[in-house]
């Protein structure tokens, strides 16, 4: 436990990201869904920058992808915590995992809904001209 008393270390802060990269690394060895998010996201960048989209779509764009991927990781940390608190099945370990795969299904469902509702009009103009 930290001592509050403690002064505020820039460097200290600096270190402090490793334990977000390891957390970074986690996620990409060892959830597979993770995976899957980062293969879409890479192809949805490639094809914002092939269609040349605006700077507001753009932002809807990263932040979808912040979305889902800050969701996956807290649905793997509430995952691995039940894991670890109780490894026999029980019904209230089941609700909390179900309601946080939820948050991420949600998070997914809305960014697919910002991608369609700015690339079908893209993809229609490109079919149409």
């Amino acid at each position: 436990m930290k001592n509050k008393d403690s002064k505020f270390s820039f460097g200290e802060r600096l270190k402090s990201f490793k334990y977000s990269f390891n957390g970074l690394k986690i996620l990409f060895r060892e959830e597979h869904n993770s995976r899957i998010h980062l293969t879409t996201a890479i192809i949805v960048i490639g094809v914002s920058i092939l269609f040349e989209i605006e700077k507001s779509e753009w932002l809807a764009i990263i932040l979808s992808i912040a979305l889902v991927f800050s969701f996956e990781i807290i649905n793997s940390s509430i995952e691995n915590l039940c894991d670890f608190v109780s490894h026999e099945k029980h019904q209230v370990i089941k609700k909390i995992k179900d309601l946080s795969a939820a948050a991420v299904f949600v998070s997914t469902l809305t960014a697919l809904i910002v991608g369609f509702i700015i690339f079908i009009p893209k993809l229609f103009h490109l079919v149409t001209s």
